[in-house]
C-alpha cells in the first residue's frame, strides 16, 4: 500500500470539505485514499461499538464492510457520513479531517437500506432535492442537466414525472441512487441497500451497481451482512466481528486464504474439523482427523500441534467406490438437487457431518448419490486452510 500523504491546515481552521465549486468533489487532493480511519474508536456508553482501528480506502476503490449484526460496520458507515463522531481518533476523506464537520458539509452521499424518499414528489424532483441546497445556487438549466444526465446512468429517463409511490421496489431504488450521484460526492455510502428486493433484482441491482462504479470513478462503501454480495460486488472486504477489523483483502483472498476460523466460517459455506498435524516440514505435513483418518496436507509454515481445517464444499470430491481415500468414509444422509450442482450431507463416523458441493461436468449430469448411499470421499492436499490452535 503506498504511503499516506498527509495535508496540513492552519491552525484554528475547519475544512468544510474537499469541495470544488458549486459542491463538486475536488479529486485532487494529493492524496492516495478517500477515506482514512486513523486510531478511530466509538464507544456509547460502557459499550464499545468499534475497538481503536484503521484503515484506509484508495481512491476510486469499492470496499465492502462485512460482518455479522452487531459488529460495527455500521457504526463505521455513519462516522464517514458525519452521522456519528468517533470518540478517539480522527476520520479522514480526501485528506482533509472530518472532525466536527457537519454531514451536509462533507463530500459524501449515502444510499439508505429504506431509500428515504419524498413520496409526495415525482422523480425528477426527488433528484434535485439535493441540489436545490448547494450555495451558490446552481441555475434550472444546469440542475436539469445534472438531473437527466442522473436518470440516464440509472436508465429511468423515461420516468422523469412519475410519483414515487407508482414506481417498483427496483425503481426506487434506482431513484435513490440517482439522487445520491447527481451531486457528484467524493464517496458514496451505500448501507445494505439491496436488503429489501428479491433474489433476481438484487442481482441485477449489484451488476447496476458496479457498472455506475466504473462508469463515475468514485470511491464506493458497502456495508452488508450478505457474503455473496460483498464477494460479488467488492474489488477489497473488509471483514468485521465485535468492532475488530479481523481481514482486509481481495475477495479471493477472502474465500480462499481466510485469516482466521472466524472468517472461514463467516464467508461462505466450510466444513471445521479439528486435527493434530504431525510431520510437518515448513510445506507438508499430516493431519489426523478425530477418527484417525490420515490427510496430507499442505502445512503452510505451521508446526505440529493440534490444529482447525476449513475445508471448502466444493474442494472435496465423492469419489468412487473402493477408492483410497485416507479413511474418510460415509453416508449421504441429505442430497440438495440446485440444478447446476448438488449439495450433499455426508455422515463420516467419529467425525460429524460433512458438506459436499458437487457441481455438473461440461456436456452432462453430474451423478446424483441417493440418501443412504456409501461414499468415499477425496481431499486434495492443498484444500484445507489450516489455522493453528497452539497458545
Amino acid at each position: 500500500m503506498p504511503a499516506v500523504r498527509i495535508r496540513q491546515r492552519a491552525a484554528g481552521t475547519r475544512p468544510s470539505g474537499p469541495t470544488g465549486s458549486h459542491g463538486e468533489p475536488d479529486l485532487n487532493t494529493g492524496t492516495e485514499f478517500d477515506v482514512e480511519f486513523r486510531a478511530v474508536a466509538k464507544r456509547f456508553g460502557a459499550v464499545t461499538a468499534v475497538e481503536e482501528t484503521d484503515f484506509q480506502l484508495p481512491r476510486g476503490s469499492f470496499v465492502a464492510l462485512l460482518g455479522p449484526s452487531g459488529c460495527g460496520k455500521t457504526t463505521c458507515l455513519r462516522m464517514i457520513g458525519g452521522f456519528e463522531q468517533p470518540s478517539a481518533g480522527r476520520v479522514l476523506i480526501g485528506g482533509e479531517d472530518m472532525t466536527g464537520v457537519a454531514p451536509y458539509r462533507r463530500p459524501v452521499n449515502m444510499v439508505f437500506q429504506h431509500y428515504a424518499l419524498f413520496p409526495h414528489f415525482d422523480v425528477e424532483t426527488n433528484i434535485a432535492y439535493g441540489l436545490r441546497q448547494i450555495r451558490p445556487r446552481l441555475g434550472d438549466a444546469e440542475i436539469a442537466r445534472r438531473v437527466g444526465e442522473a436518470l440516464e446512468m440509472v436508465h429511468l429517463d423515461r420516468f422523469a414525472r412519475r410519483r414515487i409511490h407508482e414506481m417498483s421496489g427496483g425503481q426506487q431504488q434506482r431513484v435513490a441512487l440517482a439522487r445520491a450521484i447527481v451531486n457528484k460526492p467524493r464517496v458514496l455510502l451505500l448501507d445494505e441497500p439491496l436488503a429489501a428486493l428479491d433474489k433476481k433484482l438484487r442481482i441485477a441491482m449489484q451488476m447496476e451497481l458496479q457498472n455506475l462504479h466504473r462508469d463515475l470513478g468514485i470511491t464506493f462503501l458497502l456495508v452488508t451482512h450478505d457474503q455473496e454480495e460483498a464477494l460479488s460486488m467488492s474489488d477489497r472486504v473488509c471483514v468485521m466481528n465485535a468492532g475488530r477489523i479481523v481481514q482486509f483483502a481481495s475477495p479471493r483472498e477472502i474465500y480462499d486464504r481466510p485469516a482466521n476460523p472466524f472468517v472461514a466460517d463467516f464467508v461462505g459455506k466450510t466444513n471445521s474439523l479439528t486435527a493434530v498435524l504431525t510431520d510437518a516440514d515448513g510445506r507438508r505435513a499430516t493431519a489426523t482427523l478425530a477418527n484417525g483418518a490420515r490427510l496430507p496436507v499442505v502445512s503452510e509454515g505451521i508446526v505440529n500441534g493440534e490444529v482447525a481445517l476449513s475445508i471448502r464444499p466444493e474442494a472435496i470430491r465423492i469419489a468412487a467406490a473402493g477408492g483410497e481415500t485416507g479413511g474418510l468414509r460415509g453416508t449421504v444422509t441429505h442430497r440438495i438437487f440446485l440444478g447446476a450442482s448438488a449439495e450433499y450431507s455426508i455422515a463420516v463416523p467419529g467425525i460429524g457431518n460433512i458438506l459436499v458441493l458437487s457441481g455438473r461436468d461440461a456436456g452432462g449430469p453430474a451423478e446424483l448419490h441417493e440418501p443412504g448411499t456409501e461414499v468415499e470421499l477425496d481431499i486434495a492436499p492443498e484444500a484445507p486452510r489450516i489455522f493453528s490452535l497452539q497458545t
